[in-house]
């Protein structure tokens, strides 16, 4: 190889690795996707291994677990430390890399040929020009990308605080029922060991001892029945606060509270959903990106790809020379239709996408509030009206059954009557919560006044059934 093609190689690996220390930010957007969470919820995010703050989030997470959770404090686990969340982080790091990798040139070709046995020698360096001027095109269309990618990310964050929020009601529910079953349990077993005994004795008959015998092996049932729910929704709530090991121990609150004073109005909730959903947004974004990539392929359709390149020779003679070369193609057969119609197509298709998920949301917004107000209606009915008549009921029944004006019978229904009725009240307790965590995922983040998921509510009024008085 000649000195000068040694010289041309240096120059020109020169260049490229000038042009090429490009690297990818670490941070890629995340800064934004966490601004975006805040705003929304109040909770923070945290990108697992790209900072040097990780021990301090891992402290933050062990230091809420040593406390009984609220609503609140699961979630905060949950965007801390779930690792599909951490996996959907990448996302942003793919799109920042497409990002930059819009704005760099394509590597420069190079060919060496030599000619045996004699000492012939021909060197070639080539470079892709269109590539050069469609930079900036590029670059626009993978920012387009880039800022869609960060509201997917976004949107999922909040997905995932909303399906935490919900997976708590139901385990905070969970609890309870299951609290009032253990209650409901013992009770139905003492009366029915009084039964037993009175049985024995003499004083009862076999239907009313087999009443009592039902209904403590139905409420047996029910117990387990209420210790698998609540164990299936505790695995729920730690996978989605992503915990293993000690750390699955955690403890919650152990009642629902009440429904707050009142509800978010749906007046404002429509534009206030448009306005801050980022899946929305994410789409908006898509429509902004194919139309760059549709002005890139019909600035560029007619243009033949050209490609600058320099030629030197070695003769035997020896003879040199070199001198600048041009190669392009005709666009005889392709000129670029089918992809300036499948660019058409999809920037359609993108603007339809938009258009039925701003339609969607506005449509899901009313969905969620008039399944909330209808929740409130219906907890505030069962816990005013519901269960202080059952619990009325079973009281006089209870009475009349001590003065004997009443068999077991009628005291073994208005007790089933009493558990179901407290049965119904957390269950309608629990949709109120679940409804109003689905109003704000459809509303893209928390609602004036949801602090109150936080609030200690009043305790459910005591489950245990009275004990049956058999005096004579």
């Amino acid at each position: 190889m000649t000195k000068k093609i040694a010289i041309a190689i240096a120059v020109l690996l020169s260049a490229g690795l000038h042009g090429g220390c490009t690297t990818v930010p670490r941070e890629a957007g995340f800064g934004d996707v966490q601004k975006a969470v805040a705003e929304r919820t109040g909770h923070l995010v945290q990108w697992r291994g790209h900072s040097a703050e990780d021990t301090a989030v891992d402290q933050a997470v062990h230091l809420l677990l040593e406390k009984e959770l609220m609503a609140d404090d699961v979630v905060e686990i949950a965007l801390l430390n779930n690792l599909t969340l951490q996996a959907t982080y990448q996302d942003l790091g793919i799109a920042q890399a497409d990002l930059v990798q819009a704005g760099l040139l394509q590597n420069p070709t190079l060919s060496l040929e030599r000619r045996f046995s004699g000492q012939a020698a021909e060197f070639d360096v080539a470079q892709d020009l269109i590539s050069l001027l469609a930079m900036p095109l590029r670059k626009r269309v993978a920012g387009a990308q880039f800022e869609a990618a960060k509201r997917r990310v976004g949107h999922a964050v909040l997905e995932t605080a909303a399906e935490t929020r919900e997976a708590f009601y139901y385990c905070q529910a969970g609890e309870q029922s299951l609290e009032m079953r253990r209650s409901v349990a013992e009770a139905t077993a003492s009366s029915a060991d009084a039964a037993k005994r009175l049985h024995d004795a003499g004083k009862t008959n076999d239907l009313d001892l087999a009443n009592e015998q039902k209904l403590a092996g139905q409420a047996s049932l029910d117990l387990s029945a209420a210790e698998n729910d609540a164990a299936q929704a505790r695995e729920r709530l730690t996978m989605q606060m992503g915990l293993w090991g000690l750390d699955a121990k955690w403890k919650i609150a152990a009642r629902l509270p009440e429904p707050p004073s009142a509800d978010p109005s749906l007046q404002g909730l429509e534009t206030l959903a448009i306005a801050r959903r980022l899946d929305l947004d994410a789409a908006r974004q898509e429509i902004v990106s194919e139309a760059e990539s549709l002005g890139l392929k019909q600035g560029f359709r007619y243009i033949p790809e050209i490609t600058l390149f320099n030629h030197y020779s070695h003769e035997i003679d020896p003879v040199h020379s070199i001198g600048p070369g041009l190669q392009f193609t005709v666009p005889l057969f392709d000129q670029g239709e089918a992809q300036i119609f499948k660019g058409r197509a999809k920037l359609e298709q993108s603007q339809l996408r938009y258009a039925v998920l701003a339609v969607n949301i506005r449509s899901k917004v009313r969905a969620a509030h008039s399944a909330l107000a209808h929740s409130r209606v219906r907890a505030e009915y069962d816990r005013l009206r519901v269960l202080p008549l059952q619990q009325r009921i079973l009281d006089q029944t209870q009475l009349q059954f001590s003065g004997m004006f009443l068999g077991v019978s009628q005291l073994f229904l208005a007790k089933q009557a009493r558990f179901n009725a407290g049965r119904e009240y957390i269950e309608t307790l629990r949709d109120y919560w679940i409804g109003h965590a689905e109003l704000e995922r459809v509303t893209g983040g928390r609602l004036v006044g949801s602090a109150a998921a936080n609030l200690p509510g009043p305790p459910v009024p005591n489950m245990d059934s009275p004990k049956m008085d058999m005096k004579d």
